[in-house]
């Protein structure tokens, strides 16, 4: 799943999705910490990036009277009874997370096609200095957002998954390579161990395949040299 992704998400470096993705895989941020991004959260001279807001998906109530019968999201009047952008949800959520270098290098293309969309928008473009954006400048709605996910999934060729799996799969990268569970915890934003627990019925037979895969390739090459002398 990793290898396909990564090479849609470099096919569309051009563009909002490929850096957008990268993100997601990467460092699985959660879809609001995302799209909450502003470009002051992320220093790319230093290759680190703060998380310190959340982007909600909009919900709403009816706004007409009496009730016209449908659901509230396709009432011809309806009123947004959420707010789009809000802290992040606990202490453990706003951290700061290194960047790897070659995301550092999608974001600095990212950072450019935006300067570009800014100029062909010419008086439409919105400033918001936030990260993700269309093509006037406005912030990603996160129900689009997932829709692009999914046209991914399918451009890539693999199965159709949950946005909140690529978080999952940066999860499960971590602590497969080892990294120390506190490490861990906090650059996935957790608040307790709990979380990485979760993922041990994942990553204890990964662990299992790969010595198995060492030890056959390494003792393998041994009984080859012996049976050679």
């Amino acid at each position: 799943m990793l290898g396909s992704l990564s090479i849609a998400c470099e096919c569309q470096v051009s563009n909002v999705v490929g850096a957008r993705w990268a993100v997601a895989l990467a460092l699985g941020l959660r879809q609001g910490e995302a799209l909450g991004l502003h470009w002051t959260d992320v220093d790319l001279e230093r290759g680190v990036v703060s998380i310190r807001r959340t982007r909600s998906r909009p919900r709403y109530d009816h706004g007409c009277s009496p009730d016209c019968g449908k659901s509230p999201g396709h009432c011809t009047q309806r009123v947004q009874s959420n707010p789009d952008l809000g802290e992040t949800k606990s202490d453990a959520g706003r951290r700061t997370i290194g960047l790897p270098e070659e995301l550092v290098s999608m974001l600095r293309a990212h950072r450019e096609q935006q300067a570009a969309d800014r100029v062909a928008a010419r008086q439409l473009w919105v400033e918001g200095d936030w990260v993700f954006t269309e093509v006037t400048g406005t912030p990603v709605n996160p129900v689009t957002d997932y829709h692009r996910w999914k046209a991914l999934l399918k451009r890539a060729g693999v199965r159709q998954a949950r946005l909140h799996d690529a978080r999952h799969t940066a999860a499960t990268v971590l602590l497969v390579l080892g990294v120390p569970e506190r490490t861990a915890m906090g650059i996935m934003g957790w608040s307790t161990t709990a979380m990485a627990a979760r993922y041990q019925h994942i990553t204890d037979p990964i662990r299992a395949t790969v010595a198995s895969q060492v030890g056959g390739l390494l003792w393998e090459q041994e009984t080859g040299l012996r049976n050679a002398n």
